[in-house]
């Protein structure tokens, strides 16, 4: 069957069945034929990428045909691991470009550091293919714009991946919540409190003489070479990262807005969309290292409406122990009971604190794949659809981080994506450059 032709296949076939989770988590599941299975390739091998790597290797659908890696070391494990679960060796690049031209690559699944999310993302859509990329959407706000221009001008299938919105464990805390069982809700909260490590200062030396540093580097300026600032550490950095609100709060925040927005939904108003103000406070107050993000932060999010709703995002990568039973969550607040939303389950509680529900459950991104590669042969939505899930919640973390950055309170305008009335504001939305040769795509 041609490219073209198998392309077709895939794009008007039914919805696949799920596949039994044992299977796939052992690599057991039998693949269905090469005609049907969407070709994946992977850009990055190691840490995030590593896992996403085995997950798409597992699915019956997909088949992992190519792997970009910047830095060839980390690639054996995972060319071993992919060959061992799939039984097909993928090709092994140090370029994502090859995956861009590549006509028979079907998809990309982009697990890079934030600040590689952008440009292989929409050339990706540019070049006809689907995406599922790692949270936040971008490095910033103008990025995340751009991804979600390809994205619709294209007609790509992107999916964002923040698994928990396909997991059973937020599925079913949000029906509980559409039973209209919390009362009139107003106030939602997410938060972090499980304790970071210090990352020390160690001086510049040269770069691995195997990685292409300038490539890595990317559209962020030119600096040395410096084990903090690369590897497991970049996301410390304005250059790279979004500090740990677009690391794990993301995760938080996406799931308190879920909630407060079905429970307005159950009310029978609209489903919530952007904040209207934003305040924050905060700094690098503990940690005595190279970091440059906050690890302490208040922020609060107002959304418009009658009447006005709250979400409150609290980081501590200091303190060692839980809040409300849990080191990182979500909780939403009603006038007849709460709910508190974990990484491992969820409680629910009536007036006078009284538990009256509790459910358990993962955050494992099995079904979030699965939901990519289905939506790719119906062209559906996904769940976690980067225009309408993906970016506003990447707009909350970048958001949040400038008005922590600046100290006060920001007015966001939601058609047009920039802060009302503020210059200094506006000028932190994208990089004041993107660093030729990697600047960011026209759509």
């Amino acid at each position: 069957m041609s490219t073209h032709s198998r392309r077709q296949f895939i794009a008007h076939s039914a919805t696949v069945a799920a596949f039994p989770y044992v299977l796939t988590q052992r690599g057991l599941a039998a693949k269905k034929p090469a005609s049907e299975r969407i070709r994946v390739g992977m850009v990055g091998a190691a840490g995030r990428a590593g896992s996403l790597n085995s997950i798409f290797a597992r699915n019956p659908n997909a088949e992992v045909v190519s792997i970009a890696e910047i830095d060839p070391r980390r690639t054996a494990q995972t060319l071993q691991r992919v060959t061992e679960i799939q039984g097909h060796k993928p090709r092994i690049t140090t370029d994502f470009r090859k995956l861009i031209e590549d006509d028979s690559i079907d998809a990309l699944c982009v697990g890079t550091p934030d600040h590689w999310h952008a440009i292989p993302t929409i050339l990706g859509c540019l070049a006809g293919k689907d995406v599922y990329v790692e949270k936040p959407d971008g490095h910033n706000i103008v990025e995340g714009q751009r991804m979600v221009a390809a994205m619709r001008k294209h007609k790509r299938i992107v999916q964002m991946g923040s698994q928990h919105r396909s997991t059973e464990r937020l599925q079913s805390a949000l029906a509980y919540i559409r039973e209209g069982r919390l009362g009139k809700c107003l106030v939602a909260k997410a938060w972090e409190s499980s304790k970071q490590g210090n990352i020390g200062r160690p001086a510049d030396g040269p770069a691995p003489k195997e990685v292409d540093y300038d490539m890595w580097l990317g559209s962020a300026p030119k600096r040395p070479f410096n084990p903090n600032r690369f590897h497991g550490r970049w996301r410390w950095f304005y250059d790279y990262g979004s500090g740990d609100l677009g690391n794990d709060g993301v995760h938080r925040l996406d799931m308190a807005y879920a909630a407060l927005s079905a429970a307005v939904e159950t009310e029978g108003e609209a489903p919530l969309r952007m904040p209207r103000k934003i305040s924050g406070t905060g700094g690098k107050w503990y940690f005595d290292d190279d970091q440059e993000w906050p690890d302490t932060m208040q922020v609060s999010y107002e959304y418009p409406g009658k009447p006005p709703r709250v979400l409150t995002y609290e980081m501590r990568v200091w303190a060692p122990y839980h809040y409300l039973g849990e080191m990182e969550g979500s909780a939403v607040f009603g006038d007849k009971g709460y709910i508190i939303i974990g990484n491992n389950g969820w409680r629910a509680y009536e007036r006078g604190g009284k538990l009256v529900k509790e459910h358990g459950g993962n955050s494992d991104a099995t079904p979030h794949v699965q939901d990519f590669l289905d939506c790719i042969k119906t062209r559906k939505r996904p769940l976690c659809d980067l225009e309408t899930v993906g970016h506003p919640a990447s707009v909350l973390c970048h958001a949040g981080n400038i008005a922590t950055r600046l100290g006060r309170t920001i007015t966001f305008d939601e058609q047009t994506e920039t802060f009302v009335n503020d210059d200094q504001a506006n000028a932190m939305r994208g990089r004041s450059e993107w660093r030729k040769p990697w600047v960011l795509p026209e759509v």
